[in-house]
């Protein structure tokens, strides 16, 4: 057994480590070097007969950081990754610490308020309705995944089908509408929930990835209508108040994949792209995202809590009752980390006009990025209406190059996509790190690796 005095020494040399490397992140490069990443093979040996000093597991394991990517650092735009706000990381270190099950109220009631605290917040920040249910779940996939058992169990209620008690085997069939251009996770989840991936409706889109309303299908039966509030590419949002009325009238679930678009609702700026998303019956979005809260942090909101509640409940004899707000009744999971404790000290530390101003703040850095690749020549292939650019440097294979380039210089880090068919460089831009200075300095590297490859 370890004295847990000694814990004293661990956590301080812990901290010391972590506070390196976060200093170190701005200089960095944000890539790992290949030899870094080679050096990872040390790490794969047989299982130690005897224990090691908890120290020397620490040191052995802060060996290895430059072996990872500086995903919290202000240049890597590769995917919609937020960094850590210094509130949110802080707090995950104390809960940690606290080391607390979040399932139940009644064995810790202080993360069960902080979390009921965090919800009422976010519901008004969002612009949902009042009165919206969440799930603290793992990310986006868990959010649409537990959105989507809501959906099933609200419109199977309707036709009389039990589905949590009697199974999918014989239940009236659901169709399922989605955009051409929704995200993957969205197909994972309703494979995850027995629509089957395949299985679904698919509307064209435009040339921004919006579904197109007047491709809407007429609807009928047990339906279920997926919108996408920010396009994982073009940042587009598809058009809710065409679509939203019509798939209300036809008695239809709307579910809303929002990620990260969701907290354009956050910004007076940008609101006005979710105009008719409020009339939804449910919403999946990511703290980790534009929050900058740590891994990890989807949410579930649903506007009937009670329809969630019903999907996702359990009983049993030796679970303690309570008069509050059980965590646990609204995710997928019974025991869990207390998630809701970082989103909690993100909203309180940032206050409602702190997360307006991150928003419009990479937003801004983002209408840069774009400005600065048109006047140098480059092609940016969509309408920049949040934080997200594609760019095209010419025919694919020089895109691709490019993009290799650039991840290997090591100044910032963005990765390729294919966008209708055009293979593109992605830049999504969602740290609270993010500066001015790091945009400037992003796109003069990206320029200069550019015209290398083209001569």
């Amino acid at each position: 057994m370890h004295d847990p005095h000694d814990m004293h020494d661990l956590i301080l040399d812990a901290s010391t480590r972590a506070l390196r490397y976060l200093d170190e992140l701005d200089e960095r490069p944000v890539a790992p070097r290949p030899e870094a990443v080679a050096q990872l093979d040390q790490l794969d040996i047989a299982l130690p007969e005897a224990g090691t000093d908890p120290l020397a597991t620490l040191a052995e394991l802060d060996r290895y950081a430059s072996a990872t990517m500086a995903m919290s650092g202000p240049r890597f735009y590769g995917f919609v990754i937020g960094g850590t706000l210094p509130a949110a990381l802080a707090a995950n270190w104390l809960a940690g610490a606290w080391d607390q099950n979040a399932a139940l109220a009644v064995v810790s009631p202080l993360t069960a308020q902080l979390e009921a605290v965090a919800l009422r917040w976010l519901v008004e920040i969002l612009g949902l309705p009042a009165g919206t249910g969440a799930g603290f779940v793992t990310g986006a996939t868990t959010a649409n995944f537990s959105c989507l058992l809501a959906a099933r169990h609200a419109v199977l209620e309707a036709v009389g089908w039990h589905v949590e008690a009697d199974g999918l085997f014989g239940a009236p069939p659901v169709t399922v509408v989605v955009g051409e251009e929704a995200h993957t996770t969205l197909f994972k989840s309703l494979g995850l929930a027995g629509f089957g991936r395949n299985r679904v409706v698919r509307v064209p889109v435009d040339h921004q990835g919006r579904m197109r309303a007047d491709a809407f299908p007429e609807l009928s039966g047990p339906t279920i209508v997926c919108l996408q509030a920010g396009n994982v590419n073009s940042g587009a949002f598809d058009p809710a108040a065409a679509i939203i009325p019509r798939a209300k009238a036809a008695g239809a679930w709307v579910h809303v994949d929002g990620a990260f678009g969701l907290w354009a609702a956050a910004s007076p700026q940008h609101a006005h792209l979710l105009a008719g998303y409020a009339d939804a019956d449910s919403w999946a979005t990511d703290a980790h995202k534009y929050l900058n809260t740590p891994y990890d942090g989807g949410l579930a909101f649903v506007r009937d809590p009670q329809v969630l509640r019903a999907a996702m409940a359990i009983t049993a004899a030796y679970l303690p009752a309570s008069a509050s707000r059980d965590p646990s009744d609204y995710t997928p999971e019974l025991s869990r980390r207390a998630r809701g404790v970082e989103i909690w000290a993100a909203l309180r530390s940032l206050g409602r006009a702190g997360v307006a101003e991150l928003v419009e703040r990479t937003c801004r850095h983002a209408q840069r990025f774009a400005e600065g690749l048109r006047a140098a020549g480059y092609e940016v292939l969509n309408e920049v209406v949040l934080n997200q650019v594609l760019v095209s440097f010419g025919e694919a294979a020089t895109t691709l190059r490019v993009i290799a380039g650039i991840q290997q210089d090591g100044v910032c880090w963005a990765g390729g996509t294919v966008w209708q068919g055009k293979t593109a460089m992605r830049i999504s831009v969602s740290s609270w790190r993010t500066t001015e200075a790091d945009v400037e300095r992003s796109l003069a590297a990206m320029i200069r690796v550019a015209r290398a490859v083209s001569r």
